[in-house]
């Protein structure tokens, strides 16, 4: 979506007000506890008092990205584990940038010099007890998820993992079933459940004020045409091929080291672009739809561009990927009025390339009233539709908010011209559309909290903990959904098929699932 810095503009403090209108006792509350969702009701003396002791296992890209963002007042880091010695050394040092500081730089050197390094998750298990661990935080490869997060159930510790949940959705199952046997917490890093600016605006989603949505549009492209090349595509570090040059890692679920770094390129370790990258975007519009379950799923992967000789640049043509390069797929999902009309359904489609990145990724919702566009997870922009029957509309508009009571119904957008540039927003309450958190503390925040505050039993009712009365929210049953889209997606785009989603395969005590269907892959 080509905007200009002007309509930008006046998209995020259109957003602003509209959130600031109708969220003003949220608001006060969560400004009260500081920026961030969990901040309205997680922070507590208590927690502070009996921070969690925590082990991260997996200290890579995903690993070091978290343990930046780590609440240090609620997560006492005791222990990390990684098979690879450059991603231990990389978990104390940082990149020297702020997106991955190290734990030097976060805890300070005398603390981090307490924090004991383990070559695997088993090793890192065998001394848990005596180092006190209590949870782990999984930012692993893919595949390894699931065995991981068993083998920390069966040792008796809380689990929050990374997204996909797990490669398959079998294994996803055997996790839920594990923790609530086991009466341990599961929690999924899908940190949109924990972003305020995501919060915010489903509030206005579902307050109605952008009216029936129809079509979500959602992507995430990237440019890997140049000679810098794939992100994804890593040499093996000479620190790590030494160390493991007779290690068997087989039971870790590689075949080598190669696969080992390069694990997002390769079928049986990674999910390709649906999964790392897709399963992002789908949360997202599921949270707008209310968390329904999709209908149906169609879509075309391909492997386009790389090792295609003469599209191109030379060191692409000799490429081993499994994964696809080019993406896309449709879902359908149902309507608010689905049950008694089956014609009533929203369209999402989803789209990652690799070889142009002209727009942002993030997801556009378009409704009969109003069009919100979430930028990148850092900004939010809402405008008014100009259609026929309205009073204006349109991304040159800035817009206020009328009340619920004036309206005879839910809070409704008007809009008026802005010709001598955009006016500043006069909501009385903070911007949230400005330097918002993406979710990663909070989550953490959140399953320190949940730790402390829902147990004995974690799993009452053996169902997760309602969101309404504080639970995750994005447990294992949650997080199962956004699996079961992506790795979906990937089979209808493996098959040619327009594949229909059932409802066992959403059902953790049941053992179907769409890889083992054999409609789907017979």
């Amino acid at each position: 979506m080509v905007l200009t810095p002007e309509q930008e503009q006046i998209g995020k403090e259109n957003f602003s007000d509209a959130v600031n209108f109708t969220r003003r006792d949220f608001i006060k509350g969560a400004a009260a506890g500081g920026v961030g969702l969990g901040a309205a009701y997680v922070l507590t003396e208590e927690l502070k008092a009996n921070p969690v002791k925590v082990a991260f296992i997996g200290t890579g890209d995903e690993g070091g990205v978290l343990m930046s963002q780590l609440p240090v007042e609620y997560m006492d880091v005791v222990a990390i584990a990684d098979l690879r010695q450059t991603n231990r050394d990389r978990a104390f040092k940082g990149d020297g940038n702020d997106v991955r500081v190290g734990l030097v730089r976060k805890l300070g050197a005398e603390k981090a010099s307490k924090v004991r390094a383990f070559k695997s998750h088993k090793e890192l298990l065998e001394n848990a007890k005596d180092l006190g661990v209590e949870a782990v935080v999984i930012a692993t490869p893919l595949v390894s998820h699931a065995p991981i997060a068993l083998d920390c159930f069966n040792a008796g510790l809380h689990v929050l993992t990374e997204k996909l949940m797990a490669r398959t959705v079998t294994s996803c199952k055997e996790m839920i079933r594990s923790a609530r046997e086991k009466n341990l917490l599961l929690a999924v890093g899908h940190q949109r459940h924990y972003s305020v600016l995501y919060h915010n605006a489903n509030s206005l989603v579902q307050s109605g004020m952008l009216g029936d949505i129809k079509y979500i549009r959602a992507q995430w492209h990237r440019n890997n045409s140049f000679p810098a090349g794939d992100s994804w595509r890593k040499s093996v570090p000479k620190t790590d091929a030494e160390a493991l040059k007779d290690v068997d890692l087989t039971p870790f679920k590689f075949d080598d080291v190669n696969q080992l770094v390069n694990w997002r390129l390769y079928n049986s370790t990674g999910g390709g672009l649906m999964a790392e990258l897709g399963s992002h975007q789908m949360d997202a519009a599921s949270i707008f739809l209310g968390k329904v379950h999709p209908l149906a799923v169609m879509g075309y992967g391909g492997k386009n561009f790389y090792g295609i000789e003469g599209v191109g640049p030379e060191d692409k043509w000799d490429d081993d990927r499994e994964i696809d390069d080019n993406i896309y797929v449709t879902f359908e999902f149902p309507g608010k009025n689905y049950e008694k009309n089956n014609r009533d359904k929203c369209i999402v489609t989803y789209s990652s390339i690799n070889t142009n990145k002209f727009e942002p990724y993030g997801e556009l919702v378009y409704g009969s009233r109003g069009t919100l566009f979430m930028k990148t997870e850092k900004e939010a922009m809402l405008w008014k539709e100009d259609g026929r029957g309205s009073t204006g509309g349109g991304p040159d508009q800035r817009l206020w908010v009328v009340s619920a009571k004036a309206s005879g119904g839910g809070p409704v957008m008007e809009a008026y011209e802005t010709t001598s540039g955009p006016a500043k927003g006069t909501g009385d309450g903070p911007n949230w559309a400005d330097n918002v958190s993406r979710g990663y503390t909070e989550e953490m925040e959140h399953f320190c909290y949940a730790i402390r505050n829902h147990g004995p039993d974690y799993w009452p009712n053996g169902k997760p903990r309602p969101v309404e009365d504080g639970g995750l929210r994005c447990n294992g049953v949650v997080a199962m959904a956004d699996a079961i889209m992506a790795l979906t997606a990937n089979i209808a785009m493996a098959t040619g098929k327009k594949i229909e989603f059932k409802a066992d395969w959403f059902d953790p005590d049941s053992d179907a699932a769409p890889e083992t269907d054999p409609e789907v892959v017979g």
